[in-house]
């Protein structure tokens, strides 16, 4: 995949904000473990960066994915994670499946807003005791006249405590576990909502994520998005999407990481020379910037796929579980060559250290995506289909 200059010029455009209005709130933000989100996506908006592969009717560019896979990848330039993580959810998490099957209704209510950055959206799959078990959630959802009533619990919800809305992937009937389930958008401010819990992590501090319940909250069918019982395979599909999104905005972190430590290896006195001047720093150095190279590559051909209309389930995988694994290992490595600065807090590596962790675990463990490519292999039993 190569980018045009339609596609620059957006990376460009969405640089620029970052240092202007991101980038110099990002210690402070970390703080206070929380990023104000109305007032970036409002700006974001404006500029039309939060739909650009939505459909034009409803505010977005209409454009292909690798534009978004673009803004994704300049979104690297935040330095820290949760921040991007924070505007990954409102465009690449919680609106593909609206925009695919949502009702010229629904996207006008919820997607046109999204887009435009006058609201903030939320993916509620994940629950205290399903995670990447999405076959095994147990939110449920019974009718009532022309209404669904909620109840159940989704926990580690990134936006949620700020968002005005939830993509929630709930049961809608009794039947199979992967036949019974329907996404359906969920007001967060609606009766029946609590915000249980603020969750504490151990990185992306500026993200706020929650602990949230439900008790029979009352919403319309007409907010399903698509047909009822559809939801576990629409929420795959979007899976694609989020698992793109992740390796594409990881290419930046991992390069500056990279780099800002081959500048210290530089300057760092040692044994008579610097540290750079260590066979085995030069060599390991050397390396992670191959693996990061590779990575870049396998996320770039999967999207040129992508947009080409495959179905990109292996390469996409692929990608997020090297991306886990590649961020462990260069944020680790590069943290002990720089020695005691290294495992300070305000340190970038160190942060890098801290977020990275998460992409081994959230959108699909490390494991899932190796059972996921194994079945795409032939090398492992598809469980039959309830």
């Amino acid at each position: 995949m190569n980018y045009t200059h339609e596609h620059l010029e957006i990376q460009k455009t969405m640089r620029r904000f970052i240092d202007e209005r991101i980038n110099p709130h990002v210690d402070a933000w970390e703080a206070d473990e929380a990023f104000p989100a109305h007032e970036v996506f409002a700006g974001l908006g404006a500029l039309g960066l939060l739909g650009l592969n939505k459909p034009e009717a409803y505010g977005g560019a209409g454009l292909d994915y690798s534009y978004a896979m673009a803004l994704a990848e300049a979104l690297g330039h935040v330095r820290c994670g949760g921040v991007p993580m924070a505007i990954g959810v409102q465009t690449d998490m919680c609106t593909p499946a609206l925009a695919r099957f949502g009702s010229d209704e629904l996207r006008s209510e919820f997607l046109a807003p999204a887009i435009a950055g006058q609201t903030v959206g939320c993916i509620g799959v994940s629950e205290p005791g399903a995670g990447s078990d999405v076959a095994g959630l147990k939110s449920h959802a019974r009718k009532d006249g022309g209404d669904y009533l909620i109840s159940g619990q989704k926990m580690w919800i990134t936006n949620s405590l700020q968002a005005d809305w939830m993509c929630m992937l709930v049961n809608t009937s009794d039947g199979p576990v992967h036949r019974n389930k329907s996404l359906v958008l969920v007001p967060m401010d609606s009766p029946g909502i609590e915000k249980a819990q603020k969750i504490r992590k151990i990185g992306m501090h500026s993200s706020d994520t929650g602990l949230i319940y439900f008790d029979e909250v009352r919403v319309p069918q007409r907010y399903r998005i698509g047909e009822e019982g559809q939801g576990f395979v629409y929420q795959m599909q979007q899976f694609q999407e989020e698992r793109l999104w992740c390796a594409a905005s990881s290419l930046v972190p991992l390069d500056d990481c990279i780099a800002e430590t081959i500048e210290w290896a530089q300057q760092r006195k040692l044994f008579g020379g610097t540290l750079a001047d260590q066979q085995w720093v030069q060599f390991k150095l050397a390396e992670l910037k191959t693996e990061v190279e590779a990575l870049r590559a396998l996320t770039y051909r999967a999207c040129d796929l992508y947009v080409q209309g495959q179905d990109v389930t292996e390469l996409a995988s692929m990608a997020k579980l090297k991306t886990g694994r590649l961020t462990r290992e260069v944020a680790d490595t590069c943290l002990q060559f720089w020695g005691g600065m290294g495992f300070t807090w305000d340190n970038r590596v160190s942060r890098l250290y801290r977020d990275g962790r998460l992409a081994s675990i959230a959108g699909g463990a490390d494991e899932v995506m190796l059972g996921i490519l194994a079945k795409t292999m032939g090398i492992a039993k598809r469980p039959p289909r309830e």
